[in-house]
């Protein structure tokens, strides 16, 4: 297998990006927030006048912020739209040396929301990560459920 990953660290897990769906690595300077977005949308930036979406991928799989993520982050467009991919370390490019395959024991709900499998690359195996399930977020809980009315019991 001939394809080229972007190398990260999330949470502590060597995670990858496909190549061909990065459109760069930017170093973030400054994010402006954004009133009432979810708590995995940071704000947004610019590249090269454009704006993007920052999404915090620690955030997006439920997990809780250890260390500040890495000032450089991976660019992706899906739909027309730009996100900058806030991860813990953007390490390097190699290439994939295997299909993506299961992962044996799972990592748990979010992790395997976001995976697309296991693949062995240049630098040990890695989490091939679907970058439009990163950006989706979490699932969310749906509508809040209405408090049962309490019914008055007739007397008699």
């Amino acid at each position: 297998m001939n394809e080229l990953l972007v190398m990260t660290r999330i949470a502590g897990r060597r995670a990858a990006f496909r190549a061909v769906e990065v459109k760069s690595v930017i170093e973030i300077e400054s994010i402006a927030p954004v009133p009432r977005a979810p708590d995995f949308i940071v704000g947004l930036t610019a590249m090269r006048s454009r704006s993007l979406t920052v999404v915090d991928c620690r955030r997006s799989l439920g997990l809780e912020a250890e260390t500040p993520p890495d000032s450089r982050a991976a660019v992706v467009e899906i739909d027309g739209h730009l996100y900058a991919l806030q991860v813990d370390k953007v390490e390097d490019v190699t290439d994939a040396r295997s299909a993506p395959e299961p992962v044996p024991g799972g990592f748990g709900e979010a992790w395997e929301r976001v995976s697309l499998g296991m693949v062995e690359t240049g630098v040990g195996p890695a989490l091939l990560i679907d970058v439009g399930r990163m950006v989706a977020g979490p699932p969310t809980a749906g509508p809040a459920k209405k408090p049962a009315k309490k019914q008055i019991a007739a007397s008699a």
